[in-house]
């Protein structure tokens, strides 16, 4: 990152106030606000006995915002990154240890205190050391967007942010009941309980020293915000078997888990680590990329080192995650490594989850001793969401970012991105910002403009019909037999698949399905939807032939 000037608003001095030396020390722009009677230090935190107030300039503003910015922009999903800070959140002044932003809706200023306020305190710490604090407000919509403001219309731009945001959430009835109480501060220097939290679980050094790009792990990535359907229930029942009791007493040592990008493994990896962190925070958890796991061995055998390396790995770490294990694919010596150490835990009997985009067997330039330890143990993929599955997880993000959408608008999301659930994820985001910053009301045809969707699928009628031809045709038996009273195990299994997608995706009654599969009663039309359901649980080949049926009507 490249040196800004910052030093003169960088103390270590634990008392808040600013040191008599550095106030000797600091450059022109440092001024005396005794006597500006529009500046109340009481608003900015600090102690009314302190008058002399260290300001930076319009250029140190500029500098330090675009420094907090990139580090951000490391740290987040770009797509949310994009929704929530890009254009929409500013640093406008800095005080006395106080940074205040602005952020461009009251909307954005409530996600970003509830789910960013922990990487903003880094992006500070990183940008200009220890013992800041923040407070966010919201811009006022006649103000310019410029980090030039006088402090005036600063502090009026705030006030004006802390009373739209109290005014929202009153109107919701689940906000503060006094601009005091809706008025966020954060000291971003942690007491002794902050640390102790921090290091509950026993991280090795790794997680927070070693490597820029560790993946710390994501409390709000958890089994229960973890949306399971045909496509990832084996993944999902094996990952919480793991995180329930890992290592040799459990069932599953070594756990291999593969799937398509975006499909949720990574969300899994950190379900599994949060799990293992509140019920058994004795474990020390490693969860690493194979990227960073390369990058740092690299490091290690520059600084000669290795030994340091292995031992950590070996001696350190009771569960060790590696996401996009593939990665190592052409690295011989990052695989030799990787060989001894997997040795190594798995004769200690520790836990070993693995993820990849491909089958142990299908990743190349992989030595053969490496892909035998992979197959070790039990391998489990991840399909592509089902239709059904994918406007869960959108009646899910919608939830957790407090907006209403329509079954309609959900449907023709899901209908249009079927492969990412990320995208997904990422398509509500911008529906969400951008109704909120052009203060719109979502409907259809604001949805399919912002994200630039055809609704041919989601305007077609899906009917019984359809959805029987497809099954016959996918399953190579005539519709007629579906229909017929024949018994036969192939019969029977391609009809009960009828059935249950008659039932997901049509949305058609018992009575009518059992009416046009050979006037069946409603309950056999039960046992043959709760028959696939329960297969779908362990049989992975089966969640393909119902994904792919159901993506190709």
């Amino acid at each position: 990152m490249s040196q800004f000037p910052f030093s003169r608003f960088i103390n270590n001095n634990s008392n808040d106030s600013i040191s008599d030396t550095i106030i000797k020390n600091v450059e022109p722009t440092i001024k005396d606000d005794r006597n500006n009677s529009s500046i109340n230090p009481q608003d900015h935190g600090h102690n009314s006995s302190n008058s002399i107030s260290t300001t930076a300039s319009d250029q140190e503003l500029q500098d330090i915002d675009s420094a907090i910015m990139e580090c951000l922009r490391d740290s987040i999903n770009p797509q949310k990154f994009q929704a929530y800070f890009e254009d929409n959140f500013s640093l406008v002044n800095i005080e006395n240890k106080l940074l205040n932003f602005l952020a461009a809706t009251p909307f954005i200023q409530t996600m970003i205190e509830s789910h960013y306020l922990g990487h903003i305190a880094n992006a500070i710490s990183v940008t200009l050391g220890e013992g800041f604090s923040m407070e966010i407000g919201v811009r006022a919509p006649a103000v310019e967007r410029t980090l030039s403001s006088n402090n005036d219309n600063i502090l009026n731009s705030i006030n004006r942010g802390k009373q739209e945001t109290q005014n929202l959430e009153n109107d919701f009835g689940n906000g503060p009941k006094s601009v005091k109480e809706a008025k966020f501060t954060i000291d971003l220097n942690p007491n002794q309980n902050d640390l102790n939290s921090m290091v509950e679980s026993k991280y090795i050094d790794h997680m927070q020293q070693d490597s820029e790009n560790s993946l710390i792990i994501n409390p709000s990535k958890t089994f229960d915000s973890f949306i399971t359907g045909p496509c990832n229930h084996m993944a999902y029942s094996t990952s919480m078997a793991v995180a329930k009791k890992p290592g040799r007493d459990g069932r599953y040592q070594s756990l291999y888990i593969y799937g398509g990008s975006g499909l949720g493994k990574t969300h899994l990896l950190h379900a599994v680590a949060n799990m293992i962190r509140e019920n058994q925070p004795s474990l020390r958890i490693c969860l690493i990329s194979a990227k960073e796991f390369y990058d740092e061995m690299v490091s290690h055998i520059q600084n000669n080192n290795i030994i340091s390396f292995k031992k950590k790995y070996s001696d350190h770490v009771d569960v060790l995650m590696i996401d996009d294990i593939h990665n190592l694919s052409g690295k011989k010596r990052t695989q030799e490594e990787f060989f001894h150490i997997f040795n190594e835990l798995h004769q200690k009997g520790k836990q070993l989850i693995l993820t990849s985009d491909k089958d142990p067997k299908d990743i190349q330039d992989l030595e053969e001793r490496i892909r035998t330890r992979l197959q070790w143990g039990l391998i489990v993929d991840m399909q592509v969401p089902d239709l059904e599955t994918r406007i869960a997880i959108l009646k899910r993000k919608a939830n957790e970012l407090d907006l209403f959408v329509a079954d309609d608008i959900l449907a023709l999301v899901a209908s249009n991105i079927k492969n990412n659930i990320r995208q997904l994820e990422g398509a509500l985001i911008r529906l969400s910002a951008t109704t909120n910053i052009m203060n719109i009301e979502l409907d259809m045809n604001i949805a399919k403009e912002i994200l630039m969707l055809e609704d041919n699928n989601a305007s077609k009628e899906i009917t019984l019909v359809m959805v029987g031809k497809s099954v016959a045709q996918y399953f190579k038996v005539p519709l007629a037999d579906l229909k017929s009273t024949s018994r036969s195990k192939e019969i029977t299994s391609s009809r009960h698949v009828a059935m249950y997608l008659s039932y997901s995706m049509v949305k058609a009654t018992l009575q009518e399905i059992g009416k046009y599969y050979g006037g069946r009663d409603h309950s056999s039309v039960i046992h043959g939807i709760n028959k696939i359901k329960e297969r779908l649980k362990t049989d992975s080949q089966l969640s393909k032939d119902i994904v792919y049926i159901e993506n190709n009507i």
